[in-house]
């Protein structure tokens, strides 16, 4: 119905940055919040960003000042900038969109999932 493909990340020194994007395909009749959440190994899932269609941001305290989160509502893709990162921000990326379908119903979708891993 809806897919959410990931690419970016991968293993950077502390300190550096990296990329992640997320792309939206299918029966998409609209997409309201968009955002990334990580799972660093024992630990929950948590939200790391999400932005709104009108451009709205949220972050995870941890994150703020070194993360951007941005959109491209017309190309329904998502991006995340992560700079100065630290070993702690070592985890499994997700890319999620709360999506409504061409049918007009609503459903939160997850992308694959991307590891990022900061060296110290």
């Amino acid at each position: 119905q809806v897919q959410l493909v990931q690419s970016g990340g991968g293993l950077v020194q502390a300190g550096g940055s990296l990329r992640l994007s997320c792309a939206a395909s299918g029966s998409i009749f609209s997409i309201n919040v968009m955002g990334w959440y990580r799972q660093a190994p024992g630990k929950q899932r948590e939200l790391v960003a999400a932005i709104t269609s009108g451009g709205s941001t949220n972050y995870a305290d941890s994150v703020k000042g070194r993360f951007t989160i941005s959109r491209d509502n017309a190309k329904n893709t998502v991006s995340l900038q992560m700079n100065s990162l630290k070993p702690e921000d070592t985890a499994v990326y997700y890319c999620n969109a709360d999506v409504v379908v061409t049918s007009r119903s609503r459903y939160t979708f997850w992308g694959q999932g991307t590891q990022v891993t900061v060296s110290a």
